[in-house]
């Protein structure tokens, strides 16, 4: 089995956890003992059973997939879709069904809508991003499975750390609006709480970056930020180390920062949406995303009350993951070869 992996957007332009989500997954399958390539868009004569598109591909791609006997295996992350009201997903799929009934196909098609119902299996990150693949898209039930990220091997303590407590609740995440670190830095200075930010920008010059860094200026010890850590070892360290995780981002699809925290055995304080739910159940604490005041009283409570709550369970490593993906393409090849 030899299976493709290919990817619309070049990592080169944005840096974030679909770049991570991909590459682990790559390392995760050759560990399962699958042949896995990048799909060398160049190279006419490269070959494969199965493509793994990370993106939601166009009808014309899987069609001439399939003329070549190739399977489709669909990921698309669902962030602001996710993140949308029950009233703004219903006023959407009512915009879905009159475009489809009223504009030219020609168009229509550019939106790749079908792709959910033409692949030959969609994979969600969450039981909620299922449910959104077949609400919005019509994807059929069988063909959705559900595959979270794993978390690398070096994030999970192999005994208790028996150094302190750092006194810092750690927030990472690029520095963007949907991850919402300025309003995280507001609300932990409003409220006297110490948080370690650690992420880059898009840009330098970005504006977002710019009012981040003004506002951690005003917040003297309470906001710490050194700009991003690459190395893995020393992020599964601060992890370990830290008495709580925050992440109160307007938009997710299923936090990779969030499983790091939670197999390091941080608290989980996030933004109360149907992700964090689906995943985390009841152990993890939620604030609803509101006033300043709101957040930083919710934020308060929760430091303060931190050894009360729950540990988030530990997440399944990328290994998991990979062994996961080998059973749902096998099943698949083995389709096609009974027919």
């Amino acid at each position: 089995m030899k299976v493709l992996l290919d990817h619309p957007n070049p990592f080169l332009l944005a840096h974030g956890g679909f770049q991570t989500q991909i590459e682990q997954t790559k390392k995760a399958l050759e560990a399962n003992g699958v042949e896995v390539e990048w799909l060398r868009w160049w190279d006419d004569g490269q070959k494969g059973d199965l493509i793994h598109y990370f993106g939601r591909p166009h009808s014309v791609y899987v069609q001439q997939a399939h003329a070549k006997g190739i399977k489709v295996v669909m990921s698309e992350l669902l962030t602001g879709l996710g993140s949308r009201s029950r009233v703004a997903r219903k006023a959407q799929r009512i915009f879905m069904n009159i475009a489809e009934n009223v504009l030219p196909h020609e168009f229509i098609t550019r939106f790749s809508w079908e792709a959910y119902q033409t692949v030959d299996a969609c994979i969600a990150l969450t039981s909620w991003e299922k449910e959104l693949m077949v609400e919005m898209f019509s994807a059929e039930p069988e063909r959705v499975h559900v595959v979270p990220n794993g978390v690398e091997d070096i994030f999970f303590p192999k005994a208790e750390p028996k150094t302190e407590k750092s006194k810092y609740l750690i927030c990472t995440a690029t520095i963007t609006e949907r991850k919402r670190v300025v309003e995280l830095a507001e609300a932990a200075i409003m409220a006297q709480v110490p948080v370690w930010i650690i992420g880059e920008p898009y840009s330098n010059e970005d504006p977002y970056y710019r009012k981040f860094l003004s506002v951690v200026r005003t917040g003297g010890e309470i906001v710490r930020y050194e700009g991003g850590i690459s190395e893995r070892s020393k992020m599964a360290t601060i992890y370990q180390n830290a008495p709580g995780f925050v992440l109160l981002s307007s938009m997710e699809s299923l936090s990779l920062s969030a499983l790091e925290a939670a197999a390091g055995g941080c608290r989980l304080f996030l933004a109360d949406l149907p992700w964090a739910r689906s995943s985390f159940g009841m152990m993890a604490t939620y604030s609803r995303l509101g006033s300043k005041q709101e957040e930083a009283q919710n934020l308060k409570v929760f430091y303060q009350d931190i050894e009360k709550a729950s540990k988030p369970p530990r997440p399944c490593r990328w290994a998991d993951a990979g062994k996961q993906l080998t059973r749902i393409y096998e099943g698949l090849l083995a389709d096609k070869t009974s027919r």
